[in-house]
């Protein structure tokens, strides 16, 4: 085993005066050469350190992973997302002063160090050879406020965790209790606005910021917290991975489709993984060697002919291809049909089916993405079970079915309030009964939101309240098997994945105040005629 270099706690001074620590692994022959840059707020060491760490350095590369401001040694506050550019920029102005650097440096890191890279790629310098990004994006902004509505569960986790991890004795332990606390206060009863303080014990700066800075990216809050623009300036060679049922993926692929419309090609793959899923370490960090070996010591060796690789569930293999969406695919529209059917074919006649949601008794999720938990697909029945959610079923297929890509869903509704959500989710239904969730989504209408499609174009219809919605969905990778049935939900909560809609406009982190129950009517008729769209293609094999 080659032997690695340590020295420990390394002070990097920031403009401001704030000192940031870092550990710099060097390869055994100590010579310059080219580095690794790692910004993390959990901690440089442990597991950690030594996988990449070591892992890197005894491939020829020096290693500097830092703390990021306010936690595990380092000087400042921990301002979630705010200082992740200037701090990185003058870090990496500190790296090419070291006598150790040899010229050229890549970046790497998942979830939130992932988004430290982006916060510097477009203004790295051209030394920034490659950059290999796993479970992130350039902006967290829009998982936030998925749809609209306010992501409760993991921006609660992760304040929850990012708070607990800087408590003397605790460090990586939080990742175990954050959730477990979590749960306990968004089940707890109490005001979204009190929830920081139910979870954590304390009040959460960064949780009240998310609460009082909505998900509209002109305010200004997000000026300097969101990357997104920039996705198409960065030169540096770019590879992603993700995971079909991790919270950033929508996205990630955004960022991926931002580089391809610049002229780039950056390398993704996606695998059958959620967020903290311990499945995706070894093949992030293989991949990751491969790509700095090919763009940082010139050889390619390592990397594999297409681009983009795919795990398709269902079928149990991994893909191949050029792009992403996937060449030769075709939207096919399930529609909604009446008695609970689901049919490529329109419907013939006339028809709606109605649900009550009452926020005092939300809707729950079972399963889904979620930042801190297994959010592998989970049987669905019991919560199909329950009257305010409308269940659509397709026949037993015939033959085996693929649909790889994007998902959405078109959905006439008509509320008793126009503050409600509209929640539509994707499962595949097996021989046995079991309903397994594949890929979700919501949106969150007020009187005033855009519709998609009616002729006002304001959310109120033409003239009998009935709106087109369009719901954005996870994408999928998925073959539906022989006798399964491809089912729909739509509902109007998924409670704690997304907080409660009170159903009166009210600010989510306005103070307990009444709740107002809506009463939904979904449409399926020639006239309007709700459908989910998937991304149908010819099955392998």
């Amino acid at each position: 085993m080659r032997r690695v270099r340590l020295r420990r706690d390394i002070p990097v001074p920031m403009p401001d005066g704030v000192t940031l620590l870092a550990d710099h692994y060097a390869p055994a022959h100590g010579r310059p050469g080219p580095a690794v840059l790692i910004r993390s707020p959990y901690g440089r060491r442990g597991l950690f350190g030594w996988m990449y760490g070591r892992g890197f350095a005894r491939n020829g590369f020096h290693v500097l992973i830092q703390s990021c401001r306010g936690g595990f040694g380092s000087g400042g506050s921990l301002d979630p997302l705010g200082d992740e550019r200037d701090d990185g920029l003058a870090t990496i102005a500190w790296l090419r002063e070291q006598p150790w650097y040899g010229g050229s440096f890549a970046m790497f890191g998942p979830s939130y160090l992932g988004y430290a890279q982006w916060a510097v790629a477009a203004e790295a310098g051209p030394e920034l050879k490659a950059m290999a990004t796993q479970i992130t994006a350039s902006q967290f902004r829009d998982a936030a406020y998925v749809g609209g509505a306010f992501a409760l569960e993991s921006t609660l986790s992760w304040t929850t965790l990012t708070d607990t991890m800087t408590r003397r004795f605790v460090g990586g332990a939080a990742m175990l209790t954050a959730p477990r606390v979590t749960r306990r206060a968004v089940l707890s009863g109490r005001p979204v606005a009190e929830l920081d303080v139910a979870s954590a014990g304390r009040p959460l700066r960064f949780f009240r910021d998310l609460l009082a800075h909505h998900a509209d990216p002109a305010v200004p809050y997000w000026h300097k917290r969101d990357f997104s623009l920039k996705v198409g300036e960065v030169e540096a060679a770019v590879t992603m991975l993700g995971g079909w049922y991790d919270v950033f993926l929508p996205w990630q692929l955004k960022d991926y489709a931002a580089m391809r419309a610049a002229g780039r090609r950056p390398y993704l793959t996606i695998g059958p993984w959620y967020h903290v899923d311990s499945r995706h370490g070894r093949p992030s960090k293989t991949e990751a060697l491969a790509w700095f070996r090919a763009h940082l010591m010139d050889d390619p060796s390592g990397l594999r002919t297409d681009p983009v690789r795919l795990y398709v569930t269902g079928a149990g293999e991994w893909r191949d291809y050029p792009d992403w969406p996937v060449p030769g695919v075709r939207e096919q529209r399930w529609h909604l049909r009446p008695g609970g059917g689901l049919d490529p074919r329109e419907p013939e006649e006339a028809g709606s089916d109605r649900f009550r949601y009452h926020p005092a008794h939300p809707t729950p999720a079972i399963g889904g993405p979620v930042l801190l938990a297994d959010s592998r697909p989970r049987d669905q029945r019991r919560l199909e079970a329950r009257r305010d959610v409308l269940v659509y079923s397709s026949a037993a297929l015939e033959a085996d079915v693929e649909m790889i890509g994007p998902v959405h869903a078109d959905v006439y509704v008509r509320s008793s309030t126009p503050y409600v959500d509209v929640v539509v989710r994707v499962c595949d239904v097996h021989p046995d009964g079991r309903s397994l969730n594949l890929c979700e989504g919501v949106r969150r209408l007020g009187p005033h939101t855009a519709d998609d499609g009616n002729d006002d174009g304001n959310g109120e219809g033409n003239g009998d309240g009935v709106r087109r919605v369009r719901v954005e969905l996870w994408p999928i990778g998925h073959r539906f098997r022989r006798d399964h049935r491809i089912r729909v939900h739509v509902a109007a909560g998924a409670y704690p994945t997304i907080a409660r809609n009170p159903g009166t406009g009210e600010p989510v982190g306005a103070p307990g105040g009444p709740m107002v129950p809506a009463d939904v009517e979904v449409f399926h008729s020639p006239a309007r005629p709700s459908a989910v769209v998937l991304p149908l293609c010819a099955p392998r094999g």
